[in-house]
């Protein structure tokens, strides 16, 4: 269930780093966004593994 939700949050995050670039705004702003999107996806895979 986490790790679907965690996957459309980092869609979302990605869309909006294309939106900032198509706009023109600082490259940092893309970045820690296309970041943010890298941790989400990692915590969802991280959440599908089996626990001990």
């Amino acid at each position: 269930m986490w790790s679907v939700l965690l996957m459309g949050l980092a869609g979302l995050l990605i869309g909006g780093a294309l939106s900032f670039r198509q706009q023109h705004k600082p490259l940092w702003t893309q970045i820690s966004f296309y970041v943010l999107a890298g941790m989400s996806l990692l915590a969802a895979y991280l959440l599908t593994l089996p626990g001990n």
